[in-house]
């Protein structure tokens, strides 16, 4: 039954709207204006939030992809009532922390967004015969999970792995009374797994302090949700960044209506468009007003010469005035999923990039370091892979007529778009795997290319 749900799950945007290969022609210039879809991290810890109150939350501007779908699929097994209003928004009625529906198999396909937090809710969720079994694609089962389930077993969780230790798929059983309120999460792993448990601790109804062991990386993700929990009425002690405290008396109270943010790791294929081919290209829907850490990505390109330009809601990209970009030497551990474009935009930069402190990236869709690596020498470029690093040193001429593999990693084959703005031809494979975040990514590439706007 898996099986046949993961092949479902892989073949439902990309049969109706991308062919097996998708032939991008060369450019070398382009501008326009894009309006982002809705950010994928906050889209499905909004509707987590939301299910968790009494009461309605209407959600405007929910991203719709694979990942959110995955989300909104799985809250309405659990009993949760979502209604699409119009558009992009939704009505979400909260069930109080308490799913109405005690037993469940969720197949989560490869939403790290959907799996990890809704293992820590369900674990937390009341009921004394609750039953849940979470899964996923292959990939997913391969992704690890160890470090979130030890935290949440700290506080009584009752967590039991079906197949390797430490990762999915997972059996989560009713929790039971422990002594402790102090969980340790390992956060040099994932950033995801601090989110998560900060999300279902208002569920225990006690005192809770969250110790970060380790190095706390990507901390911009952990700014999204803290900043959600606040708008949800939990606010969060923060101290430092080596312990958290979720207070006795947090209780989630609907904010009545939320609007989700555009996607700021989407804004950075667009924003490179523009910093490599001339521009100016701006997008629409993250700005100066971003709680999304990913809007940092504006502040690399402009070390590495483009001109940029911000408004509250908006960021534009400019290539350098007459010359090309630099090469940068530079820790984007702050940044990982935009950090992959950057990768890219080294292939158009004088001299030899380094990007530091991404080993995330060996425990995302894909092991990202030895993907880009293997496809950046694919289209001519010089590559060093490290365990936490990657080294490039572009062609002096790009190779041309390059079949890129894509990994079923989305932002691989967004990444590797932007080639084609280098004058070559260059070819996607599997290029519906977009689905995951941004559907309408080739569509919204081709107003650029094309001269108009989305």
């Amino acid at each position: 039954m898996a099986g046949r749900a993961t092949r479902i799950f892989q073949r439902r945007f990309r049969m109706s709207r991308y062919p097996p290969s998708l032939a991008l022609e060369p450019r070398a210039h382009v501008e326009g204006n894009v309006t982002l879809p809705g950010s994928k991290s906050i889209s499905n810890r909004t509707l987590l939030l939301a299910a968790l109150c009494e009461g309605d939350t209407v959600v405007r501007g929910l991203l719709k992809s694979d990942d959110t779908e995955v989300m909104l699929g799985a809250l309405r097994k659990l009993g949760v009532r979502i209604d699409l209003l119009t558009g992009d928004d939704y009505r979400v009625t909260g069930c109080g922390g308490s799913f109405p529906v005690k037993e469940a198999a969720l197949f989560l396909g490869n939403a790290g967004t959907a799996f990890r937090p809704l293992t820590a809710a369900l674990a937390f969720s009341p009921g004394p015969f609750a039953h849940y079994t979470l899964s996923g694609v292959a990939r997913m089962h391969e992704r690890p999970i160890g470090d979130l389930v030890d935290g949440l077993a700290e506080l009584g969780a009752q967590i039991r792995y079906l197949n390797s230790p430490g990762y999915p798929p997972l059996e989560i059983s009713p929790s039971h009374a422990v002594a402790t309120s102090i969980a340790n999460v390992r956060g040099d792993v994932s950033s995801q797994f601090l989110s998560a448990l900060l999300m279902a601790l208002p569920l225990l109804k006690r005192d809770v302090r969250v110790q970060v062991v380790g190095e706390l990386i990507s901390r911009p993700y952990v700014d999204i949700t803290l900043n959600l929990l606040a708008q949800f009425g939990v606010d969060v002690v923060r101290e430092g960044w080596r312990a958290f405290v979720v207070p006795a008396e947090s209780r989630y109270q609907s904010p009545g209506i939320i609007h989700v943010e555009g996607d700021a790791s989407s804004a950075s294929y667009f924003l490179a468009a523009g910093a490599i081919a001339g521009g100016p290209v701006r997008v629409h829907g993250v700005g100066k007003a971003s709680i999304q850490g990913d809007v940092g990505f504006a502040d690399t390109l402009a070390l590495m010469g483009a001109r940029i330009e911000t408004g509250d809601d908006w960021i534009e990209a400019r290539a350098p005035a007459g010359a090309r970009l630099k090469a940068i030497d530079v820790d984007l551990n702050h940044i990982p999923d935009a950090a992959m474009t950057i990768a890219i935009c080294a292939l158009f930069a004088e001299g030899t990039s380094v990007i530091r402190h991404i080993a995330s990236w060996r425990v995302k869709e894909t092991d990202r370091i030895t993907a880009m690596a293997s496809e950046l020498r694919k289209v001519g470029a010089t590559v060093e892979e490290g365990p936490d690093y990657i080294r490039i040193t572009p062609p002096d001429r790009l190779t041309p007529n390059t079949c890129i593999d894509t990994y079923d990693d989305h932002r691989m084959a967004m990444c590797f778009s932007l080639v084609s703005l280098g004058g070559i031809p260059i070819t996607i494979n599997d290029p519906g795997c977009v689905a995951k975040t941004f559907p309408d990514y080739f569509v919204a590439l081709a107003s650029l290319i094309a001269g108009t706007s989305t």
